[in-house]
């Protein structure tokens, strides 16, 4: 059974640091609706972010984000929205548990990175919120470390 706090690529520097920046760091700053915890992980120029709706047919996708800005709004508002909300367990422990980010594509200084979620947490009142999406996250390597240029995200987990 897998550690889901615990990086799975301790010994390639740039996969680690990968992982370290969408899954750690995004967790931790979400919780804390601190957009600041990972301003500096995004590529601002040429920026763009596809919202897949939960659909598996393309047509029905949608240039959300077309800047960093509209999508650090979009964070921000649900990061609020989770943070006023009431749960029966850890969120921090259930959004690791349901979080896995195991295939990494390098190709020079580019990387397709794909993150899954799978599974869900109970809210304080019973009810169960599911987690149940994928993102296709472009990194590149800019400035000396990995940063985000965009993402195909809230994709259907599993997509067909």
């Amino acid at each position: 059974m897998r550690d889901p706090f615990q990086n799975p690529f301790p010994s390639d520097t740039a996969r680690h640091a990968i992982w370290e920046m969408l899954v750690s760091r995004d967790i931790d700053a979400f919780l804390a609706a601190d957009w600041s915890m990972v301003e500096d992980d995004f590529v601002d120029e040429g920026f763009i972010g596809i919202d897949g709706r939960k659909e598996v047919n393309p047509d029905k996708w949608r240039l959300a984000f077309p800047t960093l800005s509209a999508y650090r709004e979009e964070w921000l508002r649900q990061a609020r929205d989770f943070a006023g909300q009431s749960f029966a367990e850890d969120p921090r422990t259930a959004i690791f548990t349901t979080t896995t980010l195991e295939d990494i594509e390098i190709e020079g200084d580019m990387a397709l990175v794909r993150k899954k979620f799978d599974g869900g947490i109970t809210r304080a009142d019973g009810s169960r919120d599911v987690l149940q999406w994928q993102t296709l996250y472009y990194c590149r390597l800019h400035e000396g470390r990995w940063k985000i240029s965009g993402f195909t995200g809230y994709l259907p987990n599993p997509m067909g």
